[in-house]
This record gives structure tokens, C-alpha cells and sequence, in this order.
């Protein structure tokens, strides 16, 4: 047997061909990370397994007894079958078949038992397994060591992959456990001895090899501090990096820009508002970067808070760029800085301000005569507000006096992007990033933990509330119903947005282009990446079927009596930037009753005449999605309503369709998005060095929380006295594991 260190590659234990599959299917690359790959559950070797749950499709490990084997020879070739039959202790049973009776015939004898595993099929009118693997607890052949382990022992059931079924993956942990010499121990023992933590190896044993009378949930407990641990160092490393660094400081300035705006504002700031308008005012007159995350409702405002935080930058003599993930919400953004500002942002032109400036919009797709006048703005100073999107992190664009970065809807850039607007002032900038999607706090601290953290709760003066229904698509008469709801909020006066999960044929649409914008068609089950982002839990589960695309929803409205005479609208995407532009102005301005978009609408989009919104096919949307979207109605002084159109949804989609009509309470809902989607998603790789980092952390579990909290304490407080974790050699590989180059190079730059 190979002596291993954690390092080892997993092809020190399996062959090539299936550690690729272990790498590819569960990201199980060395033996640290197999270490890391906990049992779904456990069995009792002395306890057989109830048969009658098992369904047909359904991969299982079942503890049974043989009652009876007999063989007959085969018909069309030589050799002989054997049918065995296991059950249980209730009188149910299983049939296990073998085309070839060489090799079990004399094992599987009855009175028997053992571990079977395989797929459960079905042959007439009896479930069966075909071929299954087995081991068998009263084999002799194993020794009496083996056969007392069993009687002494919980046995682990593993996820699956591939040929490597549980009893193999069992195997190859214990191998693993057995050959490695020195289990690495990344908390310090003075932790331990505080937190009553045991140590990592006892952890391991305790979680893959328990005795029946151990509880595997000590160990488990143990390996979620060192997830939370090692991730919270990470990110204290980030504070600590950042508090070394040096910004300008940007001083408020009486009678500027900021008291010019605020005079002219039309409606009162909220109270939170007001308060992290203070925070934001003296953490830019400080000379240590601001780096700070600003959420809050959908509609509670941010915009206003952070274009104020722009104002105060340039009065101080800087500029800010304001970076957005999509092209629509960059323009939109820019559109409505723009108004708000009015002749404020007519810096040197003639009607302006005295004291103005001018608003720069910097896009991939722009005409290059846009784009060198919005670069020269932005080189020169000219521009004090930049919006733009990733083109505005392209190595040739240059501030003059780069003061304040804010990043919209951070989730959606990764830290290298921020990074690299970040490295364009002469200084570190300081940050604000902003998102809608209300993060519970354990997110919050799990991964925005290297910021401080602002929350705005209430939301202006005239929100109208929002009501939300759920419509079962395949009922006519509620579909029709939903279609003359729409002609009734028109016919008021109002307009309308229909979201559907993706664009469809756009061929012989006008202004189509074939450009993948890499944002809709499979947008809704993408999570966190580029238009359409959001959890997978609506892509899991359901029966596959046709999603309604733009261009059909289009034809099926304009084939609506309800609907007859109704301006429709669309967009999308793949739309050319002129004419999505145009679009959204047309509808903005009350020219388009009807906008049947994807979720390129989902952020950002305002107009305060929209009433009602239809989602399509809502099931295929997670929790915060459906959250984001219906933010975009009820933003005026009429009531708001969202109307969930579905038809046959599965258990769980249903579940998150209930929870979004039963509350507009962002922060319950983000709550309740967490608890059904995957943690790793949650986190991504940009965030935190792996595909899948949060391995055994709920982030969502009150429990876990207060791990992720203690976690979070001591890590913070080691790193004050030891940054660079030289006192700590094996804290600091396990740190080195999670963390890829890019972010590695980061770290370095701060």
C-alpha cells in the first residue's frame, strides 16, 4: 500500500480513467479533497433495509439477507443464470439477477447478508437488480477482523460516479485513511482547546468510519469550522491587505455638486438613506480605501445613495465609474443619472451648470466615434461619471483622477474584474458595490466578508405595494383571464412587462442579429453569470419541455382578442444596442404598451407606469429572480401586480412560486433561496478559489451560522497578529488549496 500525503493525486489510488471521473463528476482531484467527500448517510450492518421503499430508476445500497438462490442454463448460449432472491425482516423482496452464475453461485447462498449495490429495475411485476456489486458481511473469506468490523460499525453510503459505486468509494476513503501518515491540522490547538473542537484526524474517522454507538455529526461539525475557518481567513487576509494600502482623500466640499443636487431633489431621502450617505461621506475623506457592500430592497434606493457618494468624489476633484453587468442597465443607468442631474450634468455645455459635469457611457457595441468621445472624456476629466459595462475594464481605458468605483450587482463580476477597475486610479479608488438581492447574513459574511456592510430596509415615500399570484397555465379560462388583466391596466393607462425564459427564432425578426450575447436562451439556468442568472433549482426537477421564447409570446399576444389594438414591444439581448436603446426609451416614454422581454429586465429597468408583469414559464426562475423581476412594477403610485404563469411544475418549484406570492420581503426569500439551491453555487468560483467551495456548510442553518460567526472571530483575530499565517504552515496550505492563481495574484496586489 502507497504512503500518501493529503497532496497525492487521486491516480496514486485509482486508475486514470476513473480519477478523471472523480474530478470531473464530484471535483475530487487529490486525497484532501476525498477526505473531504462525506457520506450521504449511514447503514447498520445488522439492519436490513425496508425493500418496499425503493422505486424503479433509483441507484441504491440496500442491507439485505439472501432467502433463496437457484440457476438454470442459459438459452441462447452456453453457461448458466442465477436469480437470487434478498429480502428484509418486514417480508419484503428483491430479485438479483446474473446472466452468468460463475463467480456468485457458491457465495450466494441462502441465510446469507450483505450490502447490495445497483439501480433498481424492474422484470414483470418485481423490482429487480441486474448484475449488482456485493459484499457479503459473513465472509469468511475476509477474516474475523473484517466480519467483527461490521458488527462494531456504522457503514457510509457515498454519492456515486460513474462505474465507482458507494462500496467502491468506501474502499478507496478507508485506503486512503489508512495510507496517509499525518493528518494536516489547519486550527491551531489553542482554537481547538476554546471552540471544543476535536482534532481533524479523529474528525475523519469519525465521519467515514464511526462505531455504531459514535455520533458522525461531532466529526461533521469539525470539518465545517475548518471550511468556515479557512474561508474567513482568506478574507481577513483581504481586509487586512486592503487596510495597508493608501487612497487620496476625498474631503466633502460645501456649495458643490452634492448640496446642488440635494437641493433639487423632488422627494425626501429616508432615514437610511441620510445615514449611509454619512457613512459613504466619511469613509471617502479617509485615506485608507472605502470598501464597502451597500444592499438592499428592490426599489429601496441604492442608486440615489450612490450617485450622491459620485457627486461627493468629484466635488472633491475625482471621478467615478459606475460599472453595470449588462448593456441595458448601463444605459439605463446612464439614462437616469442623466435626468436626475438635469442641467448638472451639462458640464461645459451651453445651458450647464456652472459648476457641472458630464456623463460618460462606455459599452462594447457603441459606434467608435461614441466610444473615443466617452474615452476622451474619461482620460481628460471632463467626464466625472463613467457608466459602462466590462468595456470599461479594457487596458486602454484611462481615468484622469480615478477616486470611486461602484460595481452594480457584484455577484455577477468576479474580484480579478474589480480588481482591474480598481488599478486604473493613481491611488486605490474607493469601492461601493451594490446589490438588489438581499443576502442572509451568513452569505454576507462568508463572502463578502473582506467589506463592511450598509443595509437600506425601508423603502421611499409612494412605493405601492405589489401583489402576487400564482397562474396554472394549464387552466384556459385563468390564462385568458390573465391576458384581459393585462388590457384592463392598458386600458387605465398603464403599461405592462411579459418575461419570458428565452428568445426563441429571431430569424426573420427586424433588428435581430445572430451575435450571442451569452446571456439568454439558457440564461434561466445559469447562476450568477451574465443576463438571466439565477439558481438551477428550477433546471433539476420537472419534465423537459419546450420554454416559451419572445418571438412566440409575441405572436400568441398579438392572436389575443384581449389584446387587439395593444402596443407590443420586445426585447432581448441579442437585440442590436441601437435598438434595444430605442426600445426601452419608446417604452419609458409610454410608446409601448406591452414589453415582452427576458430577464435583461431584471435589474435596474424604471418606469414608473408599469403595473403589471406576467412571468412565463415561472417555474424555470429561482426565488431571488422572481424577486428581482416583479421589482419592476409597483414603482409608482398605482399598486403593483405579478402574476406567476406555470404549467406542470414539479414539488420543489411550486415550493419557491408559493413562498414568492406569499412575502415581498426580499431578505426572507433570500433566506428561503438559500436553503433549496446549492451552497457552492452560491458562492462560485470567483468568489472563493473552487467550482464547488462550500462543501458542508448550510448556509442558510441557524446552526451553521454560529460556526461561520466563531469561524470568523478567530480568524480575524490570528490574522491581526500573524498575516501572512507564518506561525501557521498548515493553516496556510490549506489556505494555498482554496485559492487558485488568479486570486493568489490578487491577494498579492491587495
Amino acid at each position: 500500500m502507497p504512503v500518501l500525503t493529503e497532496d497525492s493525486p487521486l491516480t496514486k489510488l485509482v486508475k486514470k480513467n476513473e480519477a478523471e471521473q472523480l474530478a470531473r463528476n464530484k471535483g475530487l482531484v487529490s486525497v484532501a479533497d476525498l477526505f473531504e467527500f462525506v457520506p450521504r448517510r449511514y447503514v447498520r450492518p445488522g439492519h436490513l433495509t425496508d425493500l418496499s421503499s425503493l422505486h424503479v430508476g433509483e441507484d441504491v445500497l440496500v442491507v439485505a439477507e439472501v432467502k433463496k438462490a437457484t440457476t438454470r442454463p442459459m438459452r441462447n448460449r452456453r453457461g448458466k443464470m442465477l436469480t437470487v432472491v434478498i429480502g428484509d425482516d418486514l417480508g419484503n423482496e428483491l430479485d438479483v439477477t446474473f446472466f452468468s452464475a460463475y463467480g456468485h453461485e457458491g457465495k450466494l447462498a441462502p441465510g446469507v447478508r450483505g450490502f447490495f449495490v445497483g439501480q433498481v429495475g424492474a422484470y414483470g411485476r418485481r423490482l429487480q437488480l441486474t448484475h449488482p456489486e456485493y459484499e457479503l458481511i459473513d465472509d469468511d473469506e475476509k477474516g474475523d477482523a473484517a466480519v467483527e468490523f461490521y458488527r462494531t460499525h456504522r457503514v457510509p453510503v457515498y454519492s456515486t460516479t460513474g462505474k465507482l459505486n458507494s462500496l467502491k468509494m468506501r474502499r478507496l476513503v478507508y485506503q486512503a485513511l489508512d495510507s496517509v501518515d499525518r493528518i494536516r491540522e489547519p486550527v491551531p490547538d489553542d482554537i481547538r482547546a476554546s471552540r471544543g473542537l476535536i482534532d481533524r484526524s479523529a474528525a475523519l474517522e469519525l465521519v467515514h468510519r464511526p462505531a455504531v454507538d459514535e455520533q458522525p455529526a461531532r466529526g461533521l461539525d469539525r470539518l465545517k469550522y475548518d471550511e468556515a475557518f479557512v474561508l474567513q481567513t482568506i478574507l481577513a487576509q483581504r481586509r487586512k491587505a486592503a487596510e495597508s494600502e493608501l487612497a487620496t482623500p476625498r474631503p466633502p466640499r460645501p456649495g458643490g455638486l452634492l448640496a446642488a443636487f440635494d437641493a433639487r431633489l423632488p422627494f425626501e431621502l429616508t432615514a437610511g438613506q441620510r445615514e449611509i450617505g454619512e457613512v459613504l461621506t466619511a469613509e471617502l475623506a479617509s485615506d485608507r480605501p472605502m470598501h464597502r457592500l451597500l444592499q438592499g430592497e428592490v426599489g429601496s434606493g441604492k442608486t440615489v445613495v450612490a450617485l450622491r457618494a459620485m457627486l461627493a468624489a468629484i466635488d472633491a476633484g475625482g471621478q467615478a465609474a459606475l460599472l453595470a453587468p449588462t448593456e441595458v442597465l448601463a444605459a439605463q443607468h446612464h439614462r437616469s443619472i442623466t435626468a436626475m442631474l438635469g442641467d448638472l450634468a451639462q458640464g461645459g455645455m451651453l445651458g450647464g451648470a456652472e459648476f457641472g459635469t458630464t456623463v460618460a457611457l462606455l459599452t462594447g457595441s457603441q459606434s467608435a466615434a461614441a466610444r473615443r468621445r466617452s474615452l476622451l472624456d474619461a482620460a481628460s476629466g471632463e467626464a466625472g461619471i463613467v457608466v459602462g459595462t466590462h468595456a470599461l475594464i479594457q487596458k486602454h481605458v484611462q481615468f484622469a483622477d480615478l477616486a470611486l468605483v461602484v460595481v452594480d450587482e457584484q455577484h455577477r463580476f468576479g474580484v480579478e474584474q474589480r480588481d482591474a477597475l480598481r488599478e486604473k486610479g493613481i491611488r486605490p479608488p474607493h469601492v461601493l458595490v451594490m446589490t438588489a438581492t438581499p443576502i442572509p447574513r451568513t452569505v454576507a459574511m462568508t463572502v463578502f466578508g473582506d467589506m463592511e456592510t450598509s443595509t437600506l430596509r425601508e423603502l421611499p415615500r409612494g412605493r405601492s405595494p405589489i401583489s402576487t399570484h400564482v397562474v396554472d397555465a394549464n387552466r384556459p379560462g385563468w390564462v385568458d383571464r390573465t391576458w384581459a388583466r393585462v388590457a384592463e391596466e392598458v386600458a387605465a393607462g398603464h403599461q405592462a412587462y411579459v418575461v419570458c425564459p428565452r428568445i426563441g427564432d429571431v430569424d426573420d425578426e427586424p433588428g435581430a442579429t445572430s451575435r450571442d450575447s451569452s446571456d439568454e436562451d439558457a440564461g434561466w439556468e445559469a447562476h450568477w453569470d451574465g443576463e438571466g442568472d439565477d439558481d438551477q433549482s428550477g433546471a433539476e426537477e420537472g419534465p423537459t419541455r419546450e420554454l416559451t421564447g419572445v418571438y412566440a409570446m409575441l405572436s400568441t399576444l398579438r392572436a389575443t382578442p384581449a389584446l387587439e389594438g395593444v402596443r407590443i414591444g420586445v426585447l432581448h439581448g441579442r437585440l442590436d444596442p441601437d435598438v434595444k436603446d430605442a426600445t426601452m426609451r419608446a417604452f419609458a416614454a409610454g410608446e409601448i404598451d406591452v414589453l415582452v422581454a427576458t430577464t435583461v429586465i431584471e435589474v435596474g429597468v424604471d418606469v414608473p407606469n408599469a403595473s403589471v408583469m406576467v412571468v412565463v414559464d415561472a417555474d424555470r426562475f429561482g426565488i431571488s429572480q422572481l424577486h428581482q423581476l416583479r421589482g419592476r412594477v409597483g414603482r409608482g403610485s398605482v399598486p403593483g401586480l405579478c402574476l406567476l404563469m406555470t404549467s406542470d411544475p414539479g414539488e420543489r418549484a411550486m415550493e419557491r412560486l408559493d413562498q414568492v406570492a406569499a412575502t415581498t420581503d426580499g431578505f426572507e426569500l433570500a433566506r428561503a433561496d438559500l436553503m433549496l439551491r446549492r451552497e457552492g453555487d452560491v458562492l462560485g468560483a470567483r468568489q472563493s478559489g473552487r467550482a464547488n467551495s462550500v462543501r458542508h456548510l448550510r448556509l442558510g442553518r441557524v446552526e451553521d451560522e454560529q460556526i461561520i460567526a466563531d469561524a470568523r472571530e478567530d480568524a480575524f483575530a490570528l490574522v491581526e497578529h500573524d498575516p501572512q499565517l507564518r506561525a501557521h504552515p498548515a493553516l496556510a496550505a490549506a489556505v494555498a488549496m482554496r485559492l487558485d492563481e488568479e486570486q493568489a495574484a490578487w491577494l498579492e496586489r491587495g
